[in-house]
């Protein structure tokens, strides 16, 4: 796992992830959050947002991706139901 200049981490996978797909390290802590899928198909790199604010521990060590990303929130808003007084 790299720190790019732009806030995001860099991490070179070795099994293919998806976007949304969470990284945590080994005790389970969540590290990051995978945005964009960069670089050759053979030897895919993870561009992701950080869930941490303490980044520099996990710096060089390895991260594992959960296998089941979290549950997308239903984005329709609800209308909202007007009372008679």
């Amino acid at each position: 796992m790299h720190l790019a200049s732009s806030g995001r981490v860099i991490v070179r996978l070795s099994k293919i992830a998806s976007a949304g797909q969470i990284l945590c390290d080994e005790k389970n802590v969540k590290v990051a959050k995978v945005v964009e899928l960069i670089g050759p198909v053979a030897k895919p790199y993870a561009s992701a947002a950080l869930m941490t604010n303490n980044i520099k521990k996990f710096v060089g060590k390895k991260v594992f991706a959960l296998d089941n990303p979290p549950a997308k929130k239903n984005k329709e808003h609800k209308r909202k139901k007007k009372w008679k007084r």
